[in-house]
């Protein structure tokens, strides 16, 4: 699967439009960075990357089991140890509503883990940049 987006920095500091097909949103820095909060940042945006596509894998896993739950809350924390250059993300998963018993969350922990995002982030990486 291949995906581009695009980000302009125009003369607002640190405001970033990102564009992706049809589809838009604005990257920026807190204001204690120098940026005007105006919206996710990006260590925020990796993070949602992998909270989003967590929820979607489970959805799709128990949508097909037919195990029913009012929502998937997933929360993801970005914690990045600049000391030892490592980055850790903290991810909880929690079901609001529906009866899932101890199998099928262990079941789902498994699937969480076999998300795209997830993956991507734990396997091998590189980035290749053309000036």
């Amino acid at each position: 699967m291949g995906v581009q987006v695009k980000a302009t920095l125009g003369k607002v500091l640190f405001q970033t439009k990102l564009v992706a097909g049809s589809n838009e949103l604005i990257s920026d820095e807190p204001q204690d960075l120098g940026g005007g909060n105006t919206g996710f940042n990006p260590f925020e945006l990796l993070a949602s990357s992998l909270a989003s596509c967590t929820a979607a894998t489970l959805r799709i896993y128990m949508d097909r089991k037919q195990w029913l739950v009012d929502e998937i809350v997933v929360e993801v924390e970005l914690i990045e140890d600049k000391d030892n250059k490592k980055t850790n993300f903290k991810r909880t998963i929690s079901f609001v509503g529906g009866n899932l018993d101890e199998e099928q969350k262990k079941r789902l922990h498994l699937i969480a883990e076999k998300c795209p995002v997830h993956r991507l982030i734990t396997g091998q990486v590189t980035v290749d940049t053309t000036i």
